[in-house]
């Protein structure tokens, strides 16, 4: 979490480059300071609009200029308090694990008039003779099942809507993903779970992205949701998750993915539209792109609920005795540490 992240929004413009000309801090910010910075007030100059940034506080204390706002001292509107934001606070449910409750419990239901017990059929035990234990942690999750629990939060984000309020830059319609003509009932139809696992895989595949950039997806997908009030429903799932992809491997990954990468995998989507797109999805962050840790560690924790819930359990292996040494020295060398 607490990587520098440039985000691209010119085809020449790419972190690498940022990287590569010095040990300063990437250019983005600066392109986004009139962000940051409240309005001055009045419309003069000369005086008028130094003693304007004085009272506004965005002169820097020690004469180096502008001073930009931390991201922890910004404002948020009332209706978006930290307390209640599920992506920027740590004890808010996540969005995604709520939806799924109507579900769950009508598959428990359902289970318990047919007297079938939740993966009893599959579900692996320990014995004193054999534990068994999955290869996925908080800090190195498993890869293929983080992205199958998190496309399953994104199909039941869309199954369980309020609404379908969108915004024409995320509508497939207005900017399709392909050259292949959208349906005009494009919007009636959900995607299952299945459509949606195969499109974020793609991606992931292509790009060579990690298990935790699908996890800090999932964050920026629902802080989308709820800064911007809209729903993820069938006209812009696509353009929203892709949107949300492109950012988050741009502050996860330390090589990040070029926009104009995204065109050879998207081969008929244009770096202009995912520029544009680029830009509109952190204006409506405000910015924010911000992941605690212990915000993180949420939503990992809550994929993994969400896994239980759904029968979708993380693969179990014998564990063997190489593996248990792997994992003692392992431990050893962090007590050392």
């Amino acid at each position: 979490m607490g990587n520098t992240v440039t985000c691209c929004v010119s085809p020449d413009a790419s972190p690498k480059l940022s990287r590569a000309r010095g040990g300063g801090a990437a250019p983005g910010p600066e392109r986004w300071a009139d962000a940051y910075q409240p309005a001055a007030a009045g419309g003069g100059s000369g005086g008028g609009s130094g003693s304007a940034e004085a009272e506004s506080g965005d002169s820097d204390p020690g004469g180096g200029g502008p001073h930009l706002q931390h991201i922890s001292d910004r404002e948020f509107p009332d209706d978006l308090a930290l307390e209640s934001n599920p992506s920027d606070h740590p004890r808010a449910s996540t969005i995604f694990l709520s939806k799924s409750q109507t579900d769950v419990r009508e598959k428990r239901k359902s289970n318990h008039i047919n007297h079938v017990s939740p993966g009893q059929l599959t579900k692996k035990y320990s014995s004193c003779s054999t534990i068994f234990i999955d290869d996925s942690t908080v800090s190195q999750p498993n890869l293929r099942s983080t992205i199958k629990c998190v496309t399953l939060a994104i199909f039941y984000h869309i199954k369980n809507r309020d609404s379908d309020r969108s915004l024409d830059i995320f509508d497939e319609k207005s900017h399709p993903l392909t050259r292949e003509e959208v349906p005009d009932d494009y919007y009636k139809h959900d995607p299952d779970h299945k459509h949606i696992y195969r499109f974020v895989r793609t991606l992931f595949s292509a790009a060579q992205l990690t298990a935790e950039c699908a996890i800090v997806t999932l964050v920026y997908l629902e802080r989308l949701l709820t800064y911007a009030e809209i729903d993820i429903c069938p006209s812009n799932w696509k353009r929203i998750v892709l949107g949300a992809i492109l950012l988050a491997s741009k502050v996860w990954d330390d090589q990040a993915v070029w926009n104009v990468d995204y065109c050879q995998i998207l081969k008929d989507i244009t770096v202009e539209d995912m520029n544009e797109m680029e830009r509109h999805f952190l204006e409506l962050l405000q910015f924010n792109i911000n992941v605690p840790a212990s915000v993180y560690a949420k939503y990992y924790f809550d994929l993994r609920s969400l896994a239980d819930d759904n029968n979708l359990s993380f693969l179990l292996e014998p564990l063997s005795k190489e593996r248990a040494q792997k994992l003692e020295t392992s431990s050893g060398t962090r007590l050392c540490e």
